[in-house]
């Protein structure tokens, strides 16, 4: 076996593609948007058999420090199977060296490897499937495991809903696993002509995401990361941009005219005793929606939701998304993701996965627990990774890092 540190763009594209778990956050595409918009340098690191054949690598972000110091994020782990472990166990000690011959600190990892089975509440499921031999190798290694944290306290979330689409056979049953009220607001959204793009860009994506992050308290990141996820990522075959728009004129006059309609029906008699009921509790509803639709009326095509999906072979990650106040109305958040879900399955994807939820359903942590109840709504297996580890070359420096880190991004503000 020998190690290589400066894997070919090529190279490390061709095994990423080929490697059945690949992450979206371990492809090329990602590494190339950190460099340009993070300051981190991504390192293309792998492990070549006899044969010349690559075993297994690694997209490595590298931060630098002073006095020739660094040190390592691998985003979900290394591109290897876990499993084999005296692949892992070889794989590792080329990294101890790598990290020695680079003055490197630590390296810190999060596979994304599932640890146990989980219930609905996040309970361990008895007798459930788990890789806690993968957990415990990694520790005899000489990994230190930074914790079973429940909520987004460390780099990558550990919980998430994911769909997989194996097993089911048609849109229907998959309609079927969605919570009832969710499909009801994607059954009302299409009352208002909402135009779906599965090939879009990050044009508007920006603004829109300003509100969300600002409700749920998140960060938001620049504009220029976006562009250069979407550029990298579209230039790769790595993101993939879904949209939803609405023309306002459109939405003004349609509601008019169906509130016009009902009134004129009222007038001229031909509501029942029994659809009256009905009928009155629709003007409500038309009328309120007029209002709320005044601002837009001259408006033309307007984007109001926008999400950004990460892409590795034949799984999907929903990343980021953006909607505004109309979006909200209008239930676009609602249809686009039930569009995606739609769209992976007829793609055949894998999986869909929801990147991210909480281990504690329960949390009142700002806005962790309405967004865990949402994602529940349409997701479907809750599964919890294994967690962070650290490899650590330099155990001082690693001791005191995260004290000159705190001291020196608050010296930043």
């Amino acid at each position: 076996m020998v190690f290589v540190d400066n894997l070919s763009k090529d190279e490390y594209i061709d095994f990423f593609n080929r490697f059945p778990y690949s992450h979206f956050l371990q492809s090329y595409a990602w590494g190339e948007a950190i460099k340009e918009t993070r300051g981190k340098i991504p390192c293309y690191v792998g492990l070549k058999n006899d044969k010349g054949d690559i075993v297994a690598a690694a997209l490595l972000l590298k931060k630098t420090m002073p006095f020739g110091l660094c040190y390592y994020y691998c985003s979900r782990g290394y591109l290897i199977d876990f499993k084999d472990k005296e692949l892992v166990k070889i794989f590792t000690e080329e990294m101890k060296k790598y990290l020695k011959r680079t003055n490197g600190i630590y390296v810190k990892i999060n596979p994304e490897i599932m640890y146990q089975e989980i219930d609905k509440d996040g309970n361990r499921i008895e007798k459930g499937k788990n890789n806690i031999d993968i957990y415990n190798n990694l520790l005899s290694l000489g990994y230190k495991h930074k914790g079973f944290v429940k909520l987004y306290e460390n780099n990558e979330p550990r919980y998430t809903f994911r769909r997989y689409f194996e097993q089911y056979h048609n849109m229907d049953e998959i309609k079927e696993s969605i919570f009832k009220t969710f499909m009801q607001t994607v059954h009302r959204s299409y009352s208002y002509n909402l135009r779906i793009n599965f090939d879009s860009d990050v044009e508007h994506f920006f603004e829109l995401n300003k509100a969300n992050a600002a409700k749920d308290g998140f960060i938001q990141y620049s504009d220029d990361f976006y562009k250069a996820l979407y550029k990298y990522g579209k230039k790769y075959g790595n993101v993939l941009v879904f949209d939803v728009s609405v023309n306002g004129q459109r939405l003004y006059k349609d509601t008019k005219d169906a509130l016009d309609k009902i009134n004129d029906d009222f007038q001229k008699g031909l509501i029942t005793k029994k659809q009256k009921p009905d009928a009155l509790d629709k003007v409500k509803r038309l009328e309120k929606e007029l209002e709320m639709f005044e601002p837009y009326k001259n408006e033309g095509d307007m984007v109001i939701c926008s999400l950004i999906n990460g892409i590795a072979n034949d799984m999907m990650w929903t990343m980021y998304i953006g909607n505004n106040k109309l979006g909200e109305d209008l239930f676009a958040v609602n249809r686009i993701y039930y569009e995606t879900i739609q769209y992976c399955f007829e793609h055949h994807y894998r999986f869909l996965d929801l990147y991210g939820t909480v281990g504690d359903p329960n949390t009142t942590f700002k806005n962790l627990g309405g967004l865990h109840a949402y994602k529940k709504k349409y997701g479907d297996t809750y599964i919890e990774f294994i967690g962070e580890f650290d490899l650590v070359n330099k155990p001082i420096w690693y001791a005191i890092l995260p004290g000159l880190l705190k001291i020196y991004r608050s010296l930043k503000k």
